[in-house]
């Protein structure tokens, strides 16, 4: 009896633990990677009253079953579903992260390393990828800075902000390319200053720069040449003016100097004459002039509508000189509607009181100016021009004035008369149609009498020598090469004799191969672009941390605002051979004992067993509330059975002790 009672508390004991055990997988429904655990019972010890015995052949009797009272049951085990996954919460934090597979992250308090299903994660105050409940480090692999791979080794906190993961070093430009078309019927590749091509370029303390250069005909078909013309700051400021130097061929050259020379045979202009005995025997060209050109002041105080007229300079007196006053008569006619519009006159017809003739009024403040036909000052001033002379209007019965006068200008110091036209001196250059400012090119002219010149002109030319074959159009050669080189000094002298540093420039190959001289209607497309074709030698500027993402393997990028990503580390994780050994320490953290299996200090990439991690996404709680419930009633009923039996026991004592009555 007392046997019964003593089972009955055994059953209600371990009743009592399945109760915490499913208490607790209850409270944690909503905890984070939490594994829900379950109990087993098992029978406590017998008592055995009568052992077993066997057949007896001798006696003829058979065998008997031991006779064995149950003394209640025990907890059995407590184990953890540590291998159920539970389902995916997703947060969109890059920094919460889920695997999938049997694998753990590893995670240390400093001193000791946990392992961890909860991959709430954050970055620290130093940088550090760290667990968001206990702060505790992130454990993972570093980079092998000689080969920027991830070194397997024993695992470390992975600090991927550190202060030298904020930034990614600049690194200077060291190629660039060519590619388009150069249509040799471009008007900009003939002209003067060439077609302009543009590349911009870093130094290697990050710094930007546009380095133009110009593409140039040269007399043979096919056959140009590209010269570096200057190289701008960010501010659109010269480099030449910058460093305070003679020339940009002082920063940089690009190509050799050599010279060029070419004779032609060059006729005058129109309205160009020579004469081979001016200037002592020099020679001297003239070139007929408009008024504009011949004076000075003409555009500023010419009448409108008015025809020019030149008087001949044997009737007039006194004679003309160069550099003095010309007088020009002058002839006009102006409507009615022009001057009443552009000169803001009233038209009265057939004259009033005061006036017997159609007449114009104006007012100016508190006066009144009529103008006639007799008053040639009213309309000078209304015509606001000064240096008239003998001037003379005519009104007619409709409106219209007709205008007589004289007008001095200033004869330019350059500019003669002759034979009722005006000539003017002009320089070599202008009568054949040269622009001889250039100061890479000398001319030489051997004139002919009647002004023909072979004129032979030297240029010497800076940069390289493009051909292209003529009969495809396909690039040719750059110098013999494919490649033509931006050459960098390391350092130069100023104007003012100071040495200037120039060792963060670093040369740029670049790359002519991919242009082509095809017909494009006239227009050129060719440009250039820094970097080779696939983007490498490009350089870059500083760059600035814009993010962080996390693989599906545990590696680690950063991202930076040049357009670079670098790896920080990789994430790794611990498998154990009975992961259900592993012990629970709390805070969602577990530790290796001698049933898991040791953890070796390294552990091992996610993909190693066939798993993978995934960001913006948590592993939720595995515990089945219906299951739990169900285990909850299951429970109450033993636990009320095993009451019972207490009950009982206690009510046969109660009669035994009677029976002393």
């Amino acid at each position: 009896m007392m046997r019964a009672l003593y089972s009955g508390v055994s059953g209600l004991k371990t009743h009592q633990v399945k109760m915490d055990v499913i208490g607790n997988n209850i409270a944690n429904v909503n905890t984070t990677a939490f594994k829900s655990q379950s109990v087993t019972f098992s029978e406590l010890m017998y008592q055995t009253t009568q052992a077993a015995s066997g057949p007896n052949a001798t006696t003829g009797t058979a065998g008997t079953n031991a006779k064995q009272i149950g003394l209640g049951s025990v907890s059995g085990a407590i184990s953890t579903a540590i291998t159920t996954p539970g389902s995916s919460q997703t947060t969109g934090n890059p920094f919460d992260i889920k695997i999938t597979g049997d694998s753990f992250f590893i995670v240390s308090n400093g001193s000791d390393n946990f392992f961890t299903r909860d991959g709430s994660f954050y970055v620290d105050a130093a940088g550090n990828l760290a667990t968001t409940s206990t702060g505790y480090n992130v454990m993972g692999w570093g980079v092998e800075e000689a080969t920027m791979t991830i070194k397997q080794d024993t695992v470390k906190p992975l600090r991927i902000m550190s202060p030298e993961n904020m930034t990614y070093p600049p690194e200077a430009t060291s190629k660039a390319y060519v590619s388009g078309i150069l249509d040799k019927n471009d008007p900009n590749a003939a002209s003067t200053s060439g077609r302009t091509i543009s590349v911009s370029i870093f130094d290697g303390l990050g710094y930007a720069y546009t380095v133009k250069f110009a593409i140039k005909n040269t007399e043979s078909e096919g056959v140009y040449n590209v010269e570096m013309t200057d190289i701008l700051n960010a501010k659109n400021e010269s480099l030449k003016d910058v460093y305070n130097v003679g020339s940009i061929k002082d920063i940089a050259t690009f190509g050799t100097d050599h010279v060029q020379t070419t004779t032609t045979l060059y006729d005058l202009l129109d309205g160009v004459t020579y004469d081979a005995t001016a200037n002592g025997g020099n020679g001297a060209y003239y070139k007929e002039t408009s008024l504009s050109e011949t004076f000075s002041d003409f555009d500023t105080n010419k009448l409108p509508g008015i025809d020019y007229t030149i008087p001949d300079p044997k009737v007039e007196n006194p004679p003309y000189t160069k550099g003095g006053d010309f007088t020009l008569k002058g002839n006009g006619t102006l409507e009615k509607n022009d001057l009443e519009e552009a000169f803001g006159l009233v038209y009265v017809k057939g004259g009033d009181e005061n006036h017997k003739y159609d007449y114009y009024y104006y007012k100016d403040g508190s006066n009144e100016y009529f103008l006639t036909s007799d008053t040639d000052d009213n309309w000078e001033t209304v015509l606001n021009k000064t240096g008239l002379d003998q001037f003379n209007a005519e009104m007619d019965e409709d409106g219209t004035v007709k205008f007589s006068f004289v007008q001095k200008f200033t004869f330019d110091a350059n500019t003669d008369f002759k034979d009722n036209n005006f000539i003017k001196e002009i320089s070599q250059g202008e009568a054949y149609g040269l622009d001889t400012s250039n100061p890479n090119v000398t001319y030489s002219f051997m004139v002919a009498p009647d002004g023909q010149a072979q004129v032979t002109t030297t240029e010497t030319i800076s940069g390289n020598s493009l051909i292209f074959d003529t009969s495809t159009g396909e690039f040719k050669s750059i110098n013999g090469g494919d490649v033509a080189t931006l050459d960098f000094n390391t350092m130069t002298t100023n104007l003012v004799g100071e040495v200037v540093n120039l060792e963060h420039f670093n040369d740029v190959d670049i790359d002519f191969s991919k242009a082509s001289m095809f017909n494009n209607n006239g227009t050129s497309t060719i440009t250039m672009v820094n970097g080779d074709d696939r983007g490498l030698g490009s350089g870059r500027k500083l760059g600035e941390l814009s993010g962080v993402s996390i693989q599906n393997n545990g590696m680690i990028y950063a991202s930076y605002d040049n357009g670079q990503t670098r790896l920080l580390g990789q994430i790794a994780v611990a498998s154990f051979a009975n992961a259900s050994g592993l012990q629970k320490e709390g805070d969602n953290l577990y530790s290796a004992t001698l049933n898991s299996g040791e953890f070796d200090g390294i552990g091992v990439d996610v993909t190693a067993g066939g798993g993978y991690m995934s960001t913006g996404v948590l592993e939720m709680s595995n515990v089945d509330l219906s299951a739990e419930f169900t285990e909850m009633i299951t429970t109450q009923r033993g636990f009320q059975a095993n009451s019972r039996i207490i009950t009982v026991s206690d009510t046969l004592l109660e009669e035994l002790v009677n029976l002393k009555r």
